[in-house]
């Protein structure tokens, strides 16, 4: 055995892992999860949101919150 054959033999395992990689990432049982996933980032912007809505609402009433509101988009 050379080290041509263990070459050949390395090339296989790694088409073949490859190929197992595709098949479990484009399966359809889990597009569904791959989905949901993808939609993580852009939920936690949501929340975000949301809780500075209330911050400014709550901030509103004083005219030292618009100040420090100004101040900060510096």
């Amino acid at each position: 055995m050379d080290i041509n054959v263990l070459r050949q033999i390395g090339v296989v395992l790694g088409a073949v892992a490859f190929l197992a990689i595709c098949w479990w990432a484009f399966s359809p049982k889990r597009k569904k999860r791959f989905e949901e996933d993808a939609k993580l980032p852009f939920a936690d912007e949501q929340e975000s949101t949301k809780e500075d809505a209330q911050k400014s609402e709550s901030r509103s009433g004083s005219k030292d919150g618009a100040k420090q509101e100004q101040g900060q988009d510096k």
